[in-house]
């Protein structure tokens, strides 16, 4: 396995990039860009053949064609929210005191400015059209893809996906699997709640864009910088963001804007980011 190190001279944190955003560093003023339309999306699953479900919940605000994401726990942000966010300037947004906001806020500019395409270092992969199962499984095997491991290393799961877990199995890969809500996972496996306590013992991390909404990104991040260990983001909160990332910690990113694969029953793109981004 290759370690990861920042190349870069300084290193970028979230909080880092959220701040050369306000500060015009990237572009438009995010002063003068305001978000047209804030919503919510729901979603509960629960896959044929799979013995257990989960709820996912996602604010969206749209700037220009781009749409920013951030991951909520159910039923935490309320109507007021949305409307509040609704026509309020970018950079108004980014100092919300309410951190999913501004994420989303975050991830609407830096899409608006920098779209995922190969000119700014995406590699489009398209997941084929199928059930909500079929989908989720093949998104998985591109996020698992991204892992430069040999067979029987240990990887961190931060954010329980049973898919993502299933295509570690077919890699012969190890996981300890993390989550706040603790629980079991598929094949009755323990899930830990407290990542970075588990961290030292895995050789690479693979991590939810979720928990750059509920605060756990940096600790991770930071681990990973100075273990010099890979890792790989799978982000549909923050899509946009933890590109900007890649060389300060995290070393690869399947990517996913809004509409997200669950969403419809046809063909959908990821992105993938190895490297820099331009």
């Amino acid at each position: 396995m290759t370690a990861v190190r920042s190349t870069s001279v300084g290193t970028m944190t979230y909080e880092t990039l959220s701040a050369r955003v306000r500060d015009g560093w990237f572009g438009p003023d995010p002063a003068g860009l305001r978000v047209a339309v804030a919503f919510t999306t729901r979603q509960a699953v629960r896959h044929d053949g799979r013995g257990t479900g989960y709820r996912n919940e996602v604010l969206g605000l749209r700037v220009g064609a781009a749409v920013g994401s951030c991951a909520v726990e159910p039923g935490a942000l309320d109507g007021d929210v949305v409307e509040e966010c609704a026509g309020a300037s970018v950079d108004r947004l980014l100092r919300h005191p309410l951190t999913p906001v501004r994420v989303a806020a975050l991830d609407a500019y830096l899409m608006h400015v920098a779209p995922h395409t190969p000119a700014h270092g995406a590699r489009p992969v398209r997941v084929p059209a199928g059930t909500s199962l079929e989908k989720s499984r093949a998104r998985a095997r591109d996020v698992v893809g991204l892992l430069d491991l040999p067979s029987g290393a240990t990887v961190l799961v931060v954010g329980v996906v049973n898919s993502l877990l299933e295509a570690l199995r077919a890699r012969e890969l190890a996981y300890v699997p993390c989550d706040f809500k603790g629980g079991v996972t598929e094949w009755g496996e323990a899930v830990v709640t407290d990542a970075l306590a588990e961290a030292h013992r895995c050789d690479a991390l693979l991590v939810s864009g979720m928990t750059l909404g509920n605060g756990t990104f940096e600790p991770l991040r930071r681990h990973a910088l100075e273990h010099g260990k890979h890792l790989v983001m799978f982000a549909q909160t923050g899509s946009a963001v933890l590109p900007r990332l890649l060389g300060h910690g995290v070393s690869a990113v399947c990517a996913e804007p809004y509409p997200f694969f669950w969403l419809d029953g046809g063909p959908s793109t990821l992105h993938l980011y190895r490297g820099g981004v331009r």
